[in-house]
């Protein structure tokens, strides 16, 4: 069985606690340097996985603010 990439694994991880609701709407992601501790990586991983979630939607980046979940935008603004 191939060894899924860590990108995937990390992008399917994020998903899940979206869809759980472990992070909801408007809700700001941890820092790519927690995540990069979390998963056990470095941050090019972590980084390539939020660009793949943030092609579907399901997050959006602020510069300078963080990474959000998509939907609710008032804890951005």
């Amino acid at each position: 069985m191939p060894r899924i990439p860590d990108r995937q694994r990390i992008a399917q991880d994020i998903r899940d606690k979206i869809s759980s609701g472990e992070y909801g709407p408007g809700s700001k992601l941890p820092s790519l340097r927690e995540m990069s501790a979390q998963y056990g990586v470095s941050a090019e991983p972590v980084r390539s996985a939020l660009l793949i979630l943030q092609a579907e939607g399901l997050i959006e980046g602020h510069q300078g603010k963080g990474v959000y979940v998509a939907g609710d935008h008032s804890a951005v603004d």
